[in-house]
């Protein structure tokens, strides 16, 4: 049985749980506690991050992107990218963008940097003008945002109404039991 070291705080590590949940995968959690690391983590992954996808085989995967690439290859169905190798990139290159500015937007805030919510705002407002361009269903890029999007709004009380299609797209993806369990890690999680 695969192991996943996780962190029920971080978005990354959501990510994985999610794209495991999806591909109806079972694993063992190991929960790594990110204010104190173990030595074991840097063993898996020399920046000592989660999450890190270990087969039996000896595979250590460490990474989000990664894990949910290499778990979409490998377990091929259900599909989480499009069939389209145009619609692929683009969803990759959704990702890619939603990690080099959501995810600093969002830990900016998180620490309550000056700029985190106008980084935040910029950020969201991206999303929300761009949110009927994407051409794809449900899969890797709802994936990658939605476990930042849940813990911005039930951890961190950030409102997005002003963000309708953005708040919509959360609405239905809470829906999908593998999204909807991140809903009680998240409740679950010190305020």
């Amino acid at each position: 049985m695969p192991t996943l070291y996780t962190a029920d705080r971080c978005p990354y590590a959501a990510r994985a749980r999610i794209a495991l949940a999806e591909k109806g995968i079972a694993y063992e959690a190991v929960e790594i506690d990110l204010d104190d690391r173990p030595a074991l983590i840097y063993e898996k992954n020399s920046l000592g991050r989660v999450p890190v996808y270990e087969e039996d085989e000896g595979l250590v995967l460490p990474e989000s992107e990664v894990i949910m690439e290499y778990l979409e290859e490998r377990y091929p169905e259900p599909a989480l990218l499009p069939v389209d190798p145009a619609a692929r990139a683009l969803v990759r290159l959704l990702i890619f963008r939603f990690d080099s500015n959501f995810g600093d937007a969002y830990y900016a805030f998180r620490r309550g940097e000056d700029r985190g919510e106008g980084w935040l705002v910029h950020c969201l407002s991206a999303m929300e003008r761009n949110a009927g361009e994407w051409p794809f269903d449900y899969g890797l890029a709802d994936i990658a945002y939605a476990p930042w999007l849940i813990r911005l709004r039930d951890l961190l009380g950030f409102d997005l109404s002003p963000y309708p299609a953005v708040e919509a797209r959360l609405g239905q993806l809470v829906e999908r039991p593998a999204i909807a369990a991140e809903l009680d890690v998240v409740a679950a999680l010190p305020r």
